[in-house]
């Protein structure tokens, strides 16, 4: 089902201010990791943001998942600070690990084999 514009203008903010909080606020949750925010997918209502996240390396990906589902509260009382004058109500987050970059290494490595 495609997203409607406003399903991907507020998915496209809640990715970029997102980023942010977890650099600044939240660098502790993920020491010596990369982690990229791959993508953000709103419900048709826009109360549900299921954030998909990319860690590397990725070792304990699920842990760490975990782990920033349990600090959920925190990162969006952030994220509401950061905007709410531009969205009537913040969504409730959902993180989910986006583990394509580990399939994307699987089928290469079996094709250089």
């Amino acid at each position: 089902m495609e997203n409607s514009k406003r399903q991907t203008q507020v998915g496209g903010l809640i990715q970029k201010e997102l980023a942010l909080i977890i650099q600044k606020k939240f660098s502790g949750l993920v020491p010596g990791r990369l982690l990229t925010i791959s993508g953000v997918r709103m419900s048709s209502d826009l109360g549900l943001a299921k954030i998909y996240l990319s860690i590397f390396p990725s070792a304990d990906a699920d842990k760490i998942i975990k782990e920033i589902n349990k600090n959920v509260s925190k990162i969006r009382f952030e994220l509401g600070n950061s905007i709410r004058n531009d969205v009537r109500r913040i969504p409730e987050l959902v993180f989910y690990l986006d583990d394509s970059l580990d399939y994307l290494e699987r089928i290469d490595n079996a094709l250089n084999s």
